[in-house]
């Protein structure tokens, strides 16, 4: 188990802290739904998330065979609908994957990103397109 603790700093600002090892974040709500908009809002973490999570998993699988996946990045774009309520509609993940992979070993590397564990707890009507991109 983890323990964040989340402080509401006022004005729809909260201080996040992460228990085990103090790191501190903020969110904020975006400019289109009463924020400033001056932190990520918590959806945007959830974008962040499936990002992250997928190359971590993808990169536990890497290291068991030897791959390099150091270079590789991935561009996350969330987008809210607000019909019948608001939520997260969609999160495109796109991975400009580093040199290097052997052809071989992709196939196995794309299964890992898309049985990462945020990607398993979003809900079926969020759309996650993905796509990988080979130099």
């Amino acid at each position: 188990m983890v323990k964040i603790n989340v402080l509401y700093e006022g004005q729809l600002h909260c201080t996040l802290t992460h228990g085990p090892s103090g790191s501190v974040l903020s969110t904020d709500a975006p400019k289109d739904n009463m924020g400033r908009g001056e932190a990520f809002s918590p959806t945007d973490l959830v974008a962040a998330a499936l990002g992250s999570c997928m190359l971590t998993i993808m990169g536990i699988v890497a290291a068991k065979h030897n791959i390099d996946l150091k270079g590789t990045t991935v561009e996350v774009s969330k987008e809210m609908v607000t019909v019948p309520l608001r939520r997260i509609g969609s999160i495109s993940v796109i991975f400009h994957m580093a040199g290097g992979v052997p052809q071989d070993k992709r196939t196995m590397l794309e299964a890992a990103a898309h049985n990462c564990p945020v990607h398993k707890s979003l809900h079926p009507d969020v759309q996650t397109p993905i796509q990988f991109i080979y130099p």
